[in-house]
């Protein structure tokens, strides 16, 4: 299955990701800031736990926003969580924050208010809830539709392109779970805590060539 970067910029849950990974099967897993060894291996993960200002400032200052940019047109790039919504144009998070704009469309707060028939719902969307596949997708391979996982965030992801989203959650409001364009698939969900779903979905990503 090859190797595989998890991209390490100081931000994310970076040993817990690369311990799935290589329970899915990842032949070789690298936590690198490198720019050399991120472009050299097979696949590529950008995680991200924690507010995005700091997450994407120091993406920036590591040079490694450049190389997020190289893969989009390269190989396999799995972004998850903050490393999802990072991606996007704009988020309404730490006051306003400008993302890498490689999808359209932006990431608003849930609200302080959230409800749902009449009952106020916590924020941030913590714990299960199920996710709607929107699109055929090799990293949807033999998860059934409206399968569980977990997620944790304030923040949710709104696609400029419809045709972009590749699953949908809802809480309160519906959301984008998962982007898809050409090479990259994001999920806002956490794959490596999502139990037998989150390991389907990683060894996909594994056996993906990039097409589909």
């Amino acid at each position: 299955m090859g190797s595989v970067a998890v991209i390490d910029y100081g931000m994310g849950n970076l040993h817990s990701v690369a311990k799935a990974l290589e329970h899915a099967g990842a032949r070789q897993v690298l936590v690198t800031s490198s720019p050399e060894q991120i472009l050299d291996a097979d696949r590529v993960v950008l995680p991200g736990v924690g507010a995005i200002r700091d997450c994407i400032s120091e993406l920036r200052r590591l040079g490694l926003d450049q190389v997020v940019r190289q893969l989009v047109d390269e190989k396999p790039l799995l972004g998850i969580c903050v490393g999802m919504q990072m991606l996007l144009e704009h988020s309404e998070e730490n006051g306003g924050v400008d993302g890498l704009g490689l999808f359209p469309g932006g990431v608003h707060f849930f609200g302080e208010d959230l409800q749902e028939q009449g009952q106020r719902l916590k924020v941030p969307h913590m714990g299960w809830n199920q996710v709607t596949q929107t699109i055929d997708h090799p990293l949807w391979h033999r998860i059934e539709q409206n399968a569980r996982f977990y997620f944790v965030h304030s923040y949710y992801a709104r696609p400029g392109k419809q045709t972009q989203m590749a699953g949908r959650c809802h809480y309160g409001v519906d959301f984008a779970a998962a982007l898809a364009q050409d090479n990259v698939f994001a999920t806002q969900f956490h794959p490596e805590k999502s139990h037998t779903n989150g390991l389907q979905l990683l060894q996909n990503f594994l056996a993906w060539d990039g097409r589909w």
